[in-house]
């Protein structure tokens, strides 16, 4: 079961990558992934055409979705896989957690004209295949445009990041709220690159013991942003707490992303694969 090349972590122009639902099967799919998920950020709208794709090649498939929550004062992405994306607790708090979208990037693109990027709003419209979904990624793909930065990595260190000129935050969905819509929709939640938060090791405790509480179920623990030590310090917080491991590349353009979908290294032998799990709710044809 560790073996299996699965990549449950990734995002088509749906939400904030830049290929189609179908464009990222064929890769997936050529990459050599046998079970996949597609992951946009706080959006299922892609999710029936991933899932033909998926089946028309010969993937397995588990429907995905990120859903960013607020914890702590910091934006978490608490991913759901295995549900029914036509559930409609699911599909009202997504609905939900999407709206104040444009009404943060607007903010954000007057905080970048204080920095002296004028036009930003409508340039990162050109980037932007859901409206309902515009994000700080799409800001970072116009300003690459305008030659500030050699890369998204760059504008999101200068602008993008907490602290930064460009950064406003956001009130997202309570943690609480995010792991019910997925167990009610007959999913399985899981904290997403636990890594990426900067946490204080109380506040990741923390983190961790209230997702559990409410319901969760899974950790990322190999995934494109963690360091191969912890892909270790991640396997033993899923031990420590109860929850099964998962694997995904966060995957959103062939030239942005760090790691391609399907190259991961297999899962630590100690945890136990979030598969297991869901194995009733894997799609085949």
């Amino acid at each position: 079961m560790h073996q299996i090349n699965a990549d449950l972590h990734c995002h088509s122009n749906v939400s904030d990558g830049t290929l189609t639902p179908e464009a990222v099967a064929e890769r997936a799919h050529r990459n050599g992934v046998a079970l996949w998920s597609l992951t946009d950020h706080d959006e299922i709208g892609g999710q029936h055409r991933a899932r033909d794709a998926a089946l028309r090649l010969g993937m397995a498939y588990l429907p995905g979705a990120e859903i960013s929550v607020t914890f702590a004062d910091k934006t978490v992405h608490i991913v759901g896989l295995g549900f029914d994306p036509d559930h409609p607790q699911l599909v009202q708090g997504l609905a939900a957690t999407r709206n104040g979208r444009e009404r943060r990037a607007q903010d954000i693109a007057a905080e970048l004209a204080k920095a002296g990027i004028p036009g930003a709003f409508e340039g990162a419209l050109k980037y932007v295949g859901n409206p309902d979904l515009i994000s700080r990624t799409h800001f970072a793909r116009y300003i690459v445009e305008t030659g500030l930065c050699s890369d998204s990595h760059e504008v999101f260190r200068r602008y993008l990041a907490d602290g930064k000129p460009g950064f406003v935050p956001h009130c997202w969905a309570r943690l609480a709220d995010a792991v019910r819509w997925i167990a009610e929709a007959g999913g399985v939640a899981v904290i997403a690159h636990p890594g990426r938060y900067g946490f204080t090791p109380n506040e990741e405790f923390a983190l961790f013991s209230e997702f559990k509480a409410h319901g969760g179920q899974g950790v990322e623990v190999v995934t494109g942003s963690h360091t191969v030590p912890e892909y270790q310090q991640y396997a033993d917080m899923a031990i420590e707490f109860g929850l099964h491991a998962s694997r995904g590349s966060d995957f959103h353009d062939p030239t942005e992303s760090h790691t391609d979908l399907g190259t991961l290294p297999a899962l630590p032998k100690s945890v136990r694969p979030v598969w297991e799990l869901l194995e009733d709710r894997i799609l085949r044809a």
